[in-house]
C-alpha cells in the first residue's frame, strides 16, 4: 500500500513539473490582470456615458416647484399686501427647452468622438505596453531554460567520460592528477546547471510576477515562437495616430469656442396653480409661456485669446510628432542594424562550434587509446560549453531586437 502511495505522489509531481505554459498563457494573464488596462476600460465606458449625459441635455428639461407663503398684517404692521399679496400658493410645473443648432450638436459628439479615439490607442499603446515587457521576460525564462538543458546534456557527457577517464586512470594509462582535473571540471559544470537553474527559476518568478499571478510552480516554458512582422506604414502607426488625434481635439475646441459666442435662444413654459388666495382662488389655474435669449455682446477679447492659445498647443503637437517621426526612424534603423549584428555573430559562432565539437570528438577518441592531453581535452569541453552558451545569449539577444522592432513597427 506505501509504495502505491509512493507511486501516486510521484507521478503527481512529474506531472506538475512537466507542465507547459505558453507565452499566449502570460501575455493574457498579464492583459487580464492590468489595472491600467481595465482603468482605461472603464474611462472609455465613462466617456460613453458623458456623452448620453451631454445628449440628455439637449431633451426638454421639466421641473416642478411648490411653494406657499403667509405674511401677515398685524396690528397694522406687517409687509405691504400689494407686494406680498398677503399669502400665496403656486404649484407649478415648468419645462426648458434649449434650441441648439446642428453645427454645435456635432461639434459636441465629435468632441466625445476624439476623447474615444484617444482613449482607444491609449489603451492600443498599453497592451502593446504589457506585451512587450511579458515577451521580453519570457525570451528570457526561456533562454534559462534551453541552457539548462545543453548544460544537462554536456554534464551527462563529461560524467560519461569520467568513468572512461577512472578506468583508463586505474590501468595506469592516465595519471590520478590528470583524472581529478576532469573531474573538478565535472563539478563545475554540475554547478553550472545549478546556476542556471536558479536563474531559471528567478526568471519564471518575475514572469508571474509582471503577469499578475501568484505561482511558484516550477514549469517548463514551450519555444517562444518570434518571428519579425511586416512593418507597417509609419504614418499608420498607433503612435503617430496619438498626435493626429491631438491635433483634431485641438481644431474640436475652436469650434466650441466659437459655438459659446452665438446667440443661444430657449423655448419656457410653465403650468399648473398660482393664486394669492384673495379672489376665485379656485380659477388660478393657468399656463405660461416664453422666449429666452442670450447675446454674447463683449467679454474682454476672449475669444480670440483663446484661439491664440489653441494655435500655439497646435504649433507644439506638430513639433512633438515631427521630432518623434525622426526618432522613431531612427529608432527601427537602429534596431535592423543591431539584428543584422546578431546574424552575422551567429553564423560566426556556429563555425566556431563546428571546429570545436570536431576538436572534441578528436580529442575522445585520442582518450581511449591514451594519446590525449587531459587538460586540452578539458579546455576544449570549455570552449565548446562557452561557445553554445554564447549562441544561447546571442539568440535571446535576437529575438529582444525581433520584439523591439515587433513593438515599434506594427499595432499589434
Amino acid at each position: 500500500m506505501k509504495s502505491i502511495f509512493f507511486f501516486i505522489l510521484i507521478w503527481f509531481n512529474v506531472k506538475s513539473f512537466s507542465q507547459e505554459k505558453d507565452l499566449r498563457f502570460f501575455i493574457e494573464k498579464a492583459q487580464t490582470n492590468s489595472p491600467l488596462l481595465k482603468d482605461l476600460s472603464n474611462q472609455m465606458k465613462s466617456n460613453t456615458l458623458d456623452s448620453l449625459l451631454n445628449k440628455a441635455n439637449y431633451k426638454p428639461q421639466l421641473t416642478g416647484n411648490l411653494n406657499a407663503n403667509y405674511a401677515p398684517v398685524l396690528n397694522g404692521y406687517g409687509y405691504d399686501t400689494t407686494l406680498s399679496n398677503g399669502q400665496s400658493i403656486s404649484g407649478l410645473v415648468g419645462v426648458n427647452q434649449r434650441i441648439i443648432g446642428k453645427n454645435q450638436i456635432n461639434s459636441q459628439s465629435e468632441s466625445f468622438q476624439l476623447i474615444k479615439q484617444s482613449l482607444v490607442l491609449n489603451k492600443k499603446i498599453a497592451a502593446k505596453d504589457v506585451n512587450k515587457v511579458i515577451i521580453a521576460q519570457y525570451i528570457t525564462a526561456s533562454g534559462s531554460d534551453e541552457q539548462i538543458q545543453y548544460n544537462q546534456k554536456m554534464a551527462a557527457l563529461l560524467k560519461d567520460e569520467a568513468i572512461i577517464l577512472k578506468k583508463l586512470t586505474q590501468n595506469s594509462v592516465y595519471k590520478q592528477t590528470d583524472y581529478l582535473i576532469f573531474l573538478s571540471t565535472v563539478k563545475q559544470q554540475e554547478l553550472q546547471v545549478l546556476q542556471f537553474k536558479q536563474q531559471y527559476q528567478n526568471d519564471l518568478s518575475l514572469l508571474n510576477y509582471l503577469s499578475g499571478e501568484t505561482d511558484t510552480t516550477f514549469v517548463t516554458l514551450k519555444k517562444p515562437e518570434i518571428s519579425l512582422k511586416s512593418i507597417s506604414s509609419t504614418d499608420k502607426s498607433v503612435f503617430l495616430k496619438q498626435f493626429e488625434v491631438d491635433s483634431l481635439k485641438i481644431l474640436n475646441q475652436n469650434k466650441l469656442i466659437d459655438n459659446a459666442y452665438k446667440p443661444s435662444v430657449s423655448l419656457l413654459g410653465d403650468a399648473g396653480y398660482m393664486s394669492s388666495l384673495t379672489y376665485e382662488a379656485h380659477k388660478n389655474f393657468g399656463v405660461s409661456v416664453g422666449l429666452g435669449l442670450s447675446i454674447p455682446i463683449y467679454d474682454g477679447n476672449q475669444r480670440a485669446l483663446q484661439h491664440q492659445k489653441n494655435e500655439t498647443a497646435l504649433a507644439t503637437n506638430l513639433a512633438y510628432k515631427a521630432n518623434f517621426n525622426k526618432q522613431y526612424q531612427q529608432q527601427v534603423l537602429m534596431l535592423n542594424q543591431k539584428l543584422r549584428q546578431a546574424i552575422a555573430i551567429e553564423n560566426q559562432l556556429q563555425s566556431q562550434l563546428q571546429i570545436a565539437d570536431a576538436l572534441i570528438e578528436a580529442n575522445k577518441k585520442l582518450l581511449l587509446t591514451g594519446d590525449a592531453q587531459i587538460t586540452d581535452f578539458v579546455l576544449a569541453i570549455g570552449n565548446v560549453i562557452t561557445i553554445n552558451n554564447t549562441i544561447a545569449q546571442n539568440k535571446i539577444n535576437k529575438l529582444q531586437l525581433i520584439n523591439e522592432l515587433n513593438y515599434w513597427s506594427t499595432n499589434e
